[in-house]
């Protein structure tokens, strides 16, 4: 515990009060120079540096003070100068007591055994004195451990100067766009700027129908794998998601304090989910989350790279065997991208702890681990001399250890590289590698038995720059020619087409829980991403040059008529079809002509239409048409439903 707490209030009486083991100067300064002097004496007496006292300046108000500015009142007349104050309290505090500075003589050093004393002798006009020099607080907090308490109210104080100054900005900014608002066109109408915010975008419903088919894919393949889904809020507290993304938290949305909580948009759902399970003590899930998120990149459209975004989560929570929930999410990626049909694509495959031995091996600083593998994690957009000149250059990494590590991220390979590694001089002496290489070989030897290691590839240069990765890390980018992301020394595309980058990724995060959890208990995680934004730039590509006609509806059937005056008879037979759980559709007219009626099945992809006529009620029929043949035949109305139900289950 500290030997001395001080405050500063106002008292023109007995100055100094005592507290749990410690000391409250009351000092008086008048002017804001001598507040100065004072708070300079007091630090360099080694208050504040060493936690030993409280300085804070809001404290400092008027009261009695010499015209010199170099002597205060301490009590009961004492009027010690600043530098023998200051020489007093540097002193050990067993010398204080036998030779005390001028003045203080009588001052209780010792109080550590006695009790927090509220002032309960200050009466009538003191206690009033007492009560306007210093704020409530000062007299709430005890005065020695509760230091940083102090510290907080300062804070606090600051905080609301602050408020206030956004409120005026607030009003200020209100004020300008009102009078913007008046200098509108001749109409005196606002004039608004019909654009979408930067990084964000709009779908019409034939897009639309292209995500909603992804999603369909996505979704029963995480059903198919036994996962149940679970939501989030958009936002969370500030401190939630900061210091868990590496240089990438720089990317997070803040949003505006409305007076109470600091809040961020989300800015993706594994730190959401993370807090989750450790919030509701949860120890094992297999969950899916598909949402979005949001992150302030430079966003770049065509490559499917936006501000505002979905991210298809899945996650395996729970203490389990090694490598065998990390060989199910690569099973999954891989189940979900041969049924999306997007081309050819691989998986590769790294571990944390590869990078982080193999940068121990290189001679990389251990406080460089982090920066240099961010760097390392650019490869894919930038060529290996750009990266090295950024390790050494910007982040003072040694041109000897960029190259050595330069010789390891070019290899590539699968369970024999990792055995050849695990005999190399260099990576065999670190620990870490070691661990990191023989997960490896087990993670290969259970993707032979699930089929699919022609698609994965170890590769040392993937880095994946988030700060809570601990074990394996993945990431499956598409490898067709017109879709994969151009070389950076312009070796590929001889095509064009778009260029998306990575397409799911993820990896195992074994701390990030424990990192929310009171009692730091841990939950062991591992988890993939689907990157569906630009997988559907794919597919939108692809959907456009086929010129392949996508329905955005689901209507089986248009109800049509022949002759006018058939409205009602239309309404009856569209309720019937409604209600044996048909999707039909009829056109918002009383007598709409049956070509028009026609040609709206043809544009909408609609494949069927059940006409009615005089004669069709008179014979208690419905005719009905196949819009692709041509084809008409008269169904009896009990069998309608039937019949529709067996022609457009076999289309």
């Amino acid at each position: 515990m500290p030997d001395f707490c001080a405050a500063y209030g106002c008292s023109n009486e007995r100055s100094t009060q005592t507290r749990a083991r410690g000391i409250t100067f009351h000092l008086f300064p008048k002017a804001r120079e001598r507040r100065r002097q004072w708070e300079v004496a007091l630090r360099r007496a080694g208050f504040a540096a060493n936690n030993r006292t409280m300085i804070c300046s809001e404290h400092f108000k008027s009261a009695d003070f010499d015209r010199t500015g170099q002597t205060v009142r301490l009590r009961d007349g004492v009027v010690p100068s600043i530098f023998s104050f200051s020489a007093h309290l540097q002193r050990p505090e067993a010398e204080r007591r036998s030779t005390p500075s001028r003045g203080e003589e009588d001052l209780p050093l010792d109080l550590s055994q006695k009790k927090p004393q509220p002032n309960v002798r200050a009466t009538g006009a003191r206690r009033k004195r007492l009560k306007r020099a210093a704020p409530d607080h000062l007299y709430a907090l005890p005065a020695c451990p509760e230091a940083v308490k102090a510290k907080i109210n300062a804070a606090s104080v600051r905080l609301r100067k602050l408020q206030r100054i956004y409120y005026k900005i607030d009003e200020e900014v209100s004020k300008l766009l009102e009078l913007k608002a008046q200098l509108g066109g001749d109409d005196g109408k606002h004039q608004f700027v019909l654009k979408t915010a930067k990084g964000t975008r709009d779908y019409n419903p034939k897009q639309m129908a292209i995500r909603e088919k992804v999603f369909n894919t996505i979704i029963s393949c995480f059903k198919r794998h036994g996962a149940e889904t679970i939501d989030t809020p958009v936002f969370e507290l500030k401190e939630t998601l900061t210091g868990k993304y590496g240089e990438d938290s720089k990317l997070i949305y803040d949003l505006k304090d409305q007076g109470g909580e600091l809040l961020s948009l989300r800015y993706d759902l594994t730190v959401p989910f993370a807090r989750y399970l450790a919030m509701n003590k949860i120890t094992n899930i297999k969950r899916y989350h598909i949402a979005k998120v949001y992150r302030r990149d430079n966003p770049a459209m065509t490559r499917g790279r936006y501000r505002e975004f979905y991210q298809c989560d899945f996650d395996i929570a729970g203490q389990y065997d090694a490598m065998i929930p990390d060989a199910e999410c690569l099973k999954l990626v891989h189940e979900i991208l041969s049924g999306l049909e997007l081309g050819d694509f691989r998986i590769k495959v790294n571990d944390r702890r590869i990078l982080d031995g193999m940068f121990a091996v290189c001679g990389v600083p251990d406080d460089k681990f982090r920066t240099i593998c961010s760097t390392v994690d650019k490869l894919d957009k930038m060529s290996w001399e750009d990266v090295k000149k950024e390790m050494v250059g910007e982040k003072g990494l040694s041109e000897e250890a960029a190259d050595q590590i330069g010789d390891y991220v070019s290899m590539k390979g699968g369970k024999d590289l990792a055995e050849r590694l695990l005999q190399d001089p260099k990576m065999s002496q670190s620990k870490l590698s070691c661990a990191g290489l023989s997960d490896i070989k087990l993670l290969f030897s259970y993707l032979e038995l699930f089929q699919v290691t022609d698609k994965v590839v170890f590769d040392l240069s993937l880095a994946r720059g988030l700060d809570y990765y601990t074990g394996i890390i993945y990431e499956a980018v598409l490898t067709q020619a017109g879709v994969a992301p151009a070389s950076s020394d312009g070796l590929n595309g001889a095509e064009e087409g778009v260029s998306v980058g990575s397409v799911a990724g993820g990896g195992r995060y074994d701390g990030l829980v424990g990192m929310f959890d009171p009692k730091g208990r841990k939950v062991p995680c591992v988890g993939v991403s689907i990157g569906i934004e630009r997988i559907f730039s794919i597919m939108e590509q692809k959907a456009e040059a086929s010129a392949e006609r996508v329905r955005t509806t689901e209507v089986q059937v248009m109800v049509a008529s022949a002759q006018k005056n058939l409205l009602e008879e239309r309404l009856k037979l569209v309720r019937e079809l409604w209600d044996a759980g048909i999707k039909a559709e009829l056109m918002y007219k009383k007598n709409p002509k049956l070509l028009s009626q026609l040609q709206h099945c043809e544009d909408s992809g609609i494949p069927l239409v059940a006409i009615l006529g005089e004669q069709e009620l008179k014979d208690g029929v419905v005719k009905l048409r196949m819009v692709a043949t041509r084809e008409e035949v008269d169904i009896s109305r009990a069998e309608l439903t039937a019949e529709i139900k067996k022609r457009t289950s076999q289309a």
